[in-house]
């Protein structure tokens, strides 16, 4: 990969100058000189080890198949059963254009305990290719589901037993569901298709399309059990909260990316806002609260946040700006309400969806990439064991050039409950986007 290649001829570069030096000191010992060529060639045995683990990737096998397309969708959400034998997907007739508010999709899980035998649950017709209809097993359940929909002019969630069948629905949609599975929270799924194609959904248009900083809309709390929300957080609260910097003028401003900490007791997301300076573009925020809205704390000010992960429940592991300004990109770990951050050396040095491998005492983390460049276009999947910094390929997948923009393929790499196994979403086996089993027991054990 073009980084060990930069690796290997900066550790030949070291070996010469170590060459030259030692030239230049003839009364040095054939100890002293064997102790300097150690430490030049350390990053050689470094670089081969890795290139040997990249040449063996872990064992992959695709569990779903055509002539239809599969995916499950975002990397923080709950795919398998507690057995880790069940994983949910979403299936689709269609690729290569947005959805419109007519297309309907079918939920589903995949039992790969018993030759990947494919099995229906219902269907949705809120849903996006980057999110799918936040379809995930409610935490704590061995036997409930949860995904959203749309009934008429609203937004619905259904909750279903996949044992007994019996289903029931909330009149509001979900987004990130709390660990203990009994509440949720949700952004303005209208206002994302408007500000985020690709993240929101269609069918529904946003009443406040036109205002900037709306003081009825925002991050929602439902309860599952009652299905009653209440708004926690509102576009107008946010903009009033100090940025550095400031807004650009006629910022509009939105929410996505919303995850709640492993203890449930705050959550975090991204504000994100587009103005006169941002052109197309758009700015970032993270910012955490307790689970009823209070204690909002600015937890990453730069404006350059992107995929994270709580690591445990003051911590959170993002990809974001870093350095004086904030000009340079790096995974940092940040303690929450404090403004600590530590870089996590080791992992590629670009954007990726990152989460930590369970039962690892989270000493290793999965991450994934973006196309490294636009003629090979191989996105890359990879593990990364903290405490050494060892780097572990587990594959270069390929992404046709078609599948770009709103309706691209991300790997969004998942783990299994116990940590033997993942799960990605890509269509490099030549079938159209399908989901593949890996299995990493073997590396993390």
């Amino acid at each position: 990969m073009i980084e060990s290649e930069n690796l290997d001829r900066n550790a030949h570069d070291r070996y010469m100058i170590l060459y030259m030096s030692t030239a230049s000191l003839p009364l040095l010992t054939r100890r002293q000189f064997n102790r300097r060529l150690l430490v030049a060639a350390a990053p050689f045995a470094i670089i081969r080890r890795s290139r040997a683990e990249s040449a063996s990737p872990a064992p992959i096998r695709t569990i779903t198949r055509g002539p239809k397309f599969h995916w499950f969708a975002y990397y923080d959400k709950l795919q398998f059963d507690p057995t880790g034998s069940l994983a949910l997907s979403n299936e689709v007739d269609f690729e290569h254009r947005s959805p419109t508010g007519d297309d309907r999709i079918r939920v589903g899980m995949v039992d790969t305990g018993d030759g990947d035998k494919w099995i229906e649950l219902g269907e949705s017709r809120a849903w996006n290719w980057q999110q799918g209809c936040m379809l995930q097993w409610l935490p704590g359940s061995s036997s409930e589901i949860i995904w959203n929909d749309r009934d008429g002019d609203h937004f619905v969630c259904h909750i279903l037993d996949v044992k007994s069948g019996k289903r029931r629905t909330l009149p509001n949609p979900i987004y990130a569901v709390s660990p203990c599975g009994t509440w949720a929270i949700a952004p303005d799924f209208r206002r994302l298709n408007d500000t985020r194609p690709g993240y929101g959904y269609a069918g529904i248009p946003d009443p406040n399309r036109d205002v900037l900083s709306p003081e009825d809309a925002g991050i929602w709390k439902i309860d599952l059990k009652t299905g009653q929300q209440n708004l926690l957080l509102s576009f107008a609260d946010l903009a009033k909260v100090p940025q550095p910097g400031g807004f650009s003028p006629n910022a509009k401003h939105w929410f996505n990316h919303l995850l709640v900490a492993p203890d449930g007791k705050r959550f975090t997301f991204l504000h994100r806002w587009r103005g006169e300076a941002e052109g197309k573009s758009w700015k970032t925020r993270m910012l955490t609260a307790d689970a009823d809205g209070k204690n909002l704390h600015l937890l990453i000010p730069s404006g350059k946040v992107s995929h994270f992960v709580w690591r445990d429940a003051s911590h959170i592991l993002a990809y974001a700006g870093y350095g004086p300004d904030a000009k340079e990109w790096r995974f940092q770990v940040f303690e929450d309400l404090t403004g600590k951050s530590e870089v996590i050396e080791g992992m590629l040095p670009k954007d990726g969806h990152c989460t930590y491998v369970p039962k690892t005492n989270d000493q290793w983390i999965l991450c994934d990439s973006y196309p490294d460049n636009a003629k090979e276009r191989n996105q890359h999947l990879y593990l990364l064991h903290i405490p050494d910094r060892r780097f572990v390929e587990l594959g270069r997948f390929h992404l046709p050039k078609e599948y770009s923009g709103e309706w691209r393929c991300d790997l969004h790499p998942r783990s299994s409950p116990d940590g033997r196994s993942a799960t990605i979403d890509s269509p490099h086996s030549g079938q159209g986007r399908q989901i593949h089993l890996v299995d990493i027991s073997g590396i993390v054990a």
